[in-house]
């Protein structure tokens, strides 16, 4: 008895089922033909804005190859952007042809929420690549340059899409964020080609200032990176009762390289130190003086990193 109850119940089932999912068929009232027209023109649409896609990023590489060769990276992203606003075209074109442009417009919106997410986890990355936009574009300074960011000098090795790279005289590599330079100051020594030298000497128990600052600008004038057409200035600062004095001593030369630049400031101590000796003349202190208005790294690398 209980099991011909059961089937009973089971059958009921079935019959409440079936004509229930012949309702829902019936209520979806749609054209076999109309449907597979567009769903066909949808699907040539998405191919068509696939293939455009393509060959927009092959010509857009092919044509500006040599114009961004530095900078592989910002080529291979922009060529990048220009195909996926073309799928993303055909995507939205094949689901309003085929008239699920709610469907669209409920992802939209999924992807709205997500991108404000993805805003604010991502918001230093977007900082440093939209400086990194700003580096190509201005060109303030560009690789092999001798420059300071961020405290830290060296020459340039790489412009990246988010950091820039430097490489210091200890052989270390430095990884300068892209925010970090556009946010505070930074120092191109390359960009005139050029660069001043100023050394600070003091003296003990000398009098005759005119013989020395002659001697001193012998000595200098013979330099062969000495800039043509520019002064050896030479600036007495201080004067002591007992015949001490100091003196500032600035010149320009060609700039191309840091150790050249090194080289030309210890030539310049040696030189006046030899004069020294050779006229019986006492320097207490030899010293370069950093052109920098910080005076934290250049030419003392790793100072601050």
């Amino acid at each position: 008895m209980v099991f011909l109850d059961s089937l009973s119940l089971r059958s009921i089932l079935v019959c409440f089922m079936k004509d229930s999912l012949i309702k829902v068929f019936k209520g979806w009232e749609f054209d076999t033909e109309v449907i597979g027209a567009k769903i066909i023109i949808g699907v040539l649409l998405l191919f068509v804005c696939f293939v455009a896609g393509r060959v927009s990023k092959k010509i857009f590489l092919k044509v500006n190859a040599k114009l961004l060769s530095k900078h592989p990276d910002v080529l291979n992203l922009v060529s990048k952007i220009i195909y996926y606003i073309f799928l993303f075209l055909g995507y939205f074109l094949f689901l309003n042809v085929v008239g699920l442009e709610q469907y669209l417009t409920k992802i939209l919106a999924g992807a709205g929420i997500v991108g404000i997410i993805a805003g604010f986890a991502l918001k230093d990355i977007a900082s440093n690549a939209f400086s990194g936009l700003l580096l190509f574009l201005q060109k303030p300074f560009v690789k092999g340059d001798w420059v300071q960011l961020d405290g830290h000098y060296g020459k340039v090795e790489l412009v990246g899409w988010l950091t820039t790279t430097l490489s210091n005289r200890t052989g270390q590599e430095i990884y300068v964020s892209n925010q970090l330079i556009y946010s505070g100051t930074f120092m191109n020594y390359s960009k005139y080609k050029k660069r001043r030298v100023c050394i600070e000497v003091d003296v003990e128990n000398y009098h005759d200032l005119s013989k020395l600052k002659t001697l001193v600008q012998a000595k200098i004038s013979v330099f062969s990176n000495l800039l043509p057409n520019t002064d050896i200035d030479f600036y007495v600062t201080s004067v002591e009762v007992n015949g001490n004095f100091s003196f500032e001593l600035y010149y320009w030369i060609y700039f191309d390289e840091g150790k050249k630049f090194r080289e030309t400031v210890s030539n310049s101590i040696v030189g006046i130190q030899e004069i020294g000796v050779e006229n019986n003349i006492v320097f207490k202190n030899l010293k370069w003086q950093s052109d920098e208005e910080d005076g934290t790294s250049a030419e003392r690398f790793g100072v601050n990193g």
